[in-house]
């Protein structure tokens, strides 16, 4: 595994498919560890799925993740990338005429965090979902040195989706902070089998369960989740492993 960044300032939520529950699971993060006093700024690098509204594009997810946490920011630096068809984020930069540059990424983060205490930066789509040419979204806590949250989408299928999205990750040399189950089908069966499965093979702190919601609230969500740990995880003695 790989070892803890130091004194890290910020962690990317990443998901083991699209539709999982990155944005709740990021804007919990964000509300919980508000309420232990820090500073947090969310950062969507990359959204697909967007309305353009007095010639500005609108994302949901960004507008979630703004809403949730207490320091704001400007749209283009939280949101460098935005696409109006809800398609993979390569191929609709490519209609686009755009090509997304891990530079620009790179720059927003870090005027974002010389602004906040912890940026909590939510991925697109899967672990493994094309940028442009071989740059993917796992690119990004590998090069800008984040720690990530997965977040496991508990349905048929997981298994395989999380254990190859951890194997992805100890690839690149990225420390997983750790991971939080999200019961997106609430008729799967078997689930409480598949999470023990994914806890005896995954070498990292499960976070918390969410349970499955028809409207589900980060702040409810964030009581679910084991910030404490994580915080530890972030900011524990050098060395540390995961």
């Amino acid at each position: 595994m790989a070892a803890r960044p130091d004194l890290a300032r910020g962690l990317f939520v990443a998901g083991t498919d699209t539709g999982v529950g990155k944005t709740l699971v990021a804007c919990a993060l964000l509300r919980g560890f508000a309420a232990r006093g820090l500073r947090v700024v969310a950062m969507k690098p990359v959204a697909a799925g967007a309305v353009r509204r007095r010639g500005v594009w609108h994302n949901d997810d960004v507008a979630q993740l703004r809403a949730a946490a207490n320091v704001d920011m400007p749209q283009a630096v939280i949101n460098p990338y935005c696409f109006a068809p809800a398609i993979a984020p390569h191929i609709a930069a490519q209609a686009s005429g755009v090509k997304i540059r891990m530079a620009v990424i790179a720059k927003n983060y870090a005027r974002l965090g010389r602004n906040a205490d912890l940026v909590v930066v939510e991925g697109a789509g899967g672990l493994l979902v094309p940028l442009g040419g071989t740059f993917s979204a796992a690119d990004i806590p590998s090069r800008l040195n984040l720690p990530v949250v997965l977040v496991v989408g508990l349905r048929l299928g997981c298994l395989n989706h999380a254990l190859l999205s951890v194997e992805a990750l100890q690839a690149r040399g990225v420390y997983l902070a750790g991971w939080i189950a999200n019961r997106i089908d609430p008729a799967m069966a078997r689930a409480a089998e598949n999470l023990q499965a994914l806890r005896v093979r995954i070498k990292a702190p499960l976070l918390g369960t969410v349970r499955h919601a028809q409207n589900p609230q980060p702040a409810r969500v964030a009581r679910l989740l084991d910030i404490e740990c994580l915080e530890q995880r972030l900011q524990g003695p050098p060395g540390t492993r995961g």
